[in-house]
């Protein structure tokens, strides 16, 4: 088990950036596959982008592409989301979540970790 944090949430005018980071704690970090989900208000929760154990391989939800960057450091714990050309519709709470699993995938009921959220709010 890991347990997430993360940080970097806020309001920012649509055409803006945020960098949102999630820490984890424990030593088994790099056998983890992470991923980062959202939740708009009345609405399910959506698979954003998800990385590979080594950080090689991203995979990305069609409307993010282009504009959001997963990357992560293995040394520090810490799997990244740079978001660029922020759109309103990207409001939601983020999520980011863990899976010990060799294969970069968006289903979210088969991550077993997640942390709390932070809020995104892009405003137009």
């Amino acid at each position: 088990q890991v347990q997430l944090v993360e940080s970097g949430g806020g309001l920012v005018q649509a055409g803006g950036s945020l960098r949102l980071s999630c820490a984890a704690s424990g030593p088994t970090f790099s056998g983890y596959v992470m991923g980062w989900f959202r939740q708009a208000p009345g609405k399910e929760r959506e698979f954003v982008a998800a990385i590979s154990r080594t950080g090689v391989t991203p995979y990305y939800r069609d409307s993010v592409k282009g504009r959001f960057t997963i990357s992560r450091d293995n040394a520090k714990n810490t799997v990244y989301l740079q978001m660029d050309r922020l759109k309103p519709e990207d409001t939601a709470v983020y999520s980011c979540a863990a899976d010990m699993t060799t294969v970069v995938h968006n289903t979210s009921v088969e991550y077993d970790d997640w942390g709390q959220g932070t809020q995104v709010t892009v405003s137009s």
